[in-house]
């Protein structure tokens, strides 16, 4: 009984570090006019979050490995749980902004360990119903997200958006502590890769500081050009570095298997190919269509009822058809919703032709996510598994930040002046026929760029090797 229980325990813990996702994106129109922020300040609520999130997961990995997964997974929801708490009283967007970044760090020791947990307490013939599960666990969250967060900032306001974590925080710490058990690694690190943790840091928040203000600034701006310069500059250092350490941040041997390369690609990819939508799409029904949070919350459902749906039906595939098979005809279900929503966005159409798309882009996420999450993890050696699935979470979170920087970017930049701040403005602005044509041409644009990385996650999804071969070839390296 003890793997069910370990699974209950990682499964309300990624319950509540992705709800608080989903419920900030409806909320962030209140959020703004509270504070009366602009655009870049109104991203940032968001990106501060996703981007120490992202980099802090892969950092993480290494430590959780060195010092214990459960102390880690604990700690992690003691900071989420505190800071969630703080984040209610923040008096202004700058304050608010820094207890983001804390409540980021608690988020990415929790999200770095659930994975590592399961694989570590699951037989391998049970892993895949094990992270399936898991995974439906985090959908649903992020079906709730929404609704959870429209209904809280609809009947009390933005504050309990955050208060509400904290209840159920206190619940997954007292069962956390209960219920998991420190199991011993054959192998341990020596040493904590801080000079690899500061690159990466570095590197990754030149690139995501570029992307964000760039449809901002202008692209030819001084910290635009300098984000990016940062950006090309530590990424080769860093990648030096790990190479030399001798107690690697990110242990580049790991890559050295194509099936375990592939999927992380697959994983980056697939990532930036959905994120975007649910997003742009709250917003779209609130400055659009005027409705209220709770309103746009519950229209993006499908979604992420599509994961909620196909997520333990995946998991229960993956002993019967081949990985790249069933992961690959995901990442197409995807691209056909996204085309849809291309064909649909703007125009005269009833919503239940744009719910379907979003439907089938739900589905096709659930369908990839657990087949592809199980055959990384369980092609890893077992005290490199923290590592490999910081990087795999590293590697989702980097496409949910840099998606949704770049689409926010790509709607901006085509957007007169008065216009910046429509996105944030909620259901209380007024937008003429001319206006709105400028943002849609935006979301058009933004729609054609996701359909192009799902394409890139396909290739990668599916030119890689037969499950048994691949894990064959990696249990021989161990």
């Amino acid at each position: 009984m003890y793997p069910w229980f370990v699974l209950s325990v990682t499964s309300l813990g990624a319950f509540l570090v992705l709800i608080n996702i989903g419920t900030l994106n409806v909320a962030l129109p209140e959020l703004s006019q509270h504070f009366h922020a602009n655009a870049s300040a109104s991203s940032w609520i968001l990106l501060s979050y996703m981007l120490v999130n992202t980099i802090l997961i892969l950092i993480f990995g290494q430590i959780s490995d060195i010092f214990g997964r459960v102390r880690m997974y604990l700690l992690g929801m003691a900071v989420f749980t505190v800071s969630s708490l703080l984040l209610g009283y923040a008096p202004n967007v700058e304050i608010l902004i820094l207890l983001r970044i804390v409540q980021a760090a608690g988020g990415a020791l929790v999200v770095t360990n659930t994975t590592p947990l399961i694989t570590d307490a699951f037989p391998q013939s049970q892993l895949g119903t094990g992270l399936g599960l898991n995974i439906l666990s985090a959908s649903v969250a992020q079906v709730l997200g929404p609704v959870v967060g429209g209904m809280v900032t609809t009947a009390w306001g933005w504050r309990w958006v955050f208060w509400f974590n904290v209840p159920f925080g206190i619940i997954a710490l007292i069962w956390g502590l209960w219920i998991l058990k420190e199991k011993p690694l054959t192998q341990r690190h020596t040493k904590v890769d801080g000079y690899g943790g500061i690159m990466i840091f570095v590197a990754l928040a030149g690139l995501i500081i570029a992307l964000s203000e760039g449809g901002e600034q202008g692209w030819g701006d001084k910290q635009v050009i300098g984000g990016f310069a940062v950006f090309a500059i530590f990424t080769p250092l860093f990648l030096w570095h790990e190479h030399r350490s001798t107690s690697p941040l990110l242990d580049l041997s790991l890559f050295e298997s194509w099936t375990f390369s592939m999927g992380n690609i697959a994983t980056f990819f697939n990532s930036f190919a959905r994120t975007a939508v649910a997003l742009l799409f709250a917003l779209y029904y609130q400055f659009a269509f005027h409705q209220n949070a709770l309103d746009a919350g519950l229209r993006i459902l499908p979604i992420t009822i599509g994961m909620l749906v196909i997520s333990p039906i995946a998991g229960m595939l993956t002993k019967k058809a081949a990985i790249r098979v069933l992961a690959s005809l995901g990442i197409l279900i995807s691209i056909a919703g996204l085309l849809l929503l291309l064909f649909v966005v703007g125009g005269h159409f009833p919503y239940g032709v744009t719910a379907c798309g979003m439907l089938l882009i739900g589905i096709g996420t659930g369908l990839f996510l657990t087949p592809n999450t199980t055959e990384i993890m369980s092609c890893v050696p077992e005290q490199s598994r923290g590592m490999a699935n910081g990087l795999r979470s590293m590697l989702y979170n980097l496409g949910q930040v840099l998606s949704t920087a770049l689409s926010l970017t790509i709607v901006g930049a085509a957007l007169p002046v008065h216009l910046k701040n429509v996105l944030y403005s909620g259901k209380n602005n007024v937008i003429s026929a001319v206006d709105f044509a400028f943002i849609i041409h935006g979301y058009r644009w933004v729609i054609i760029v996701l359909i192009g990385t799902s394409l890139l996650a396909l290739a990668s999804s599916w030119f890689r090797p037969q499950q048994k071969q691949a894990c064959k070839s990696s249990s021989a390296a161990t």
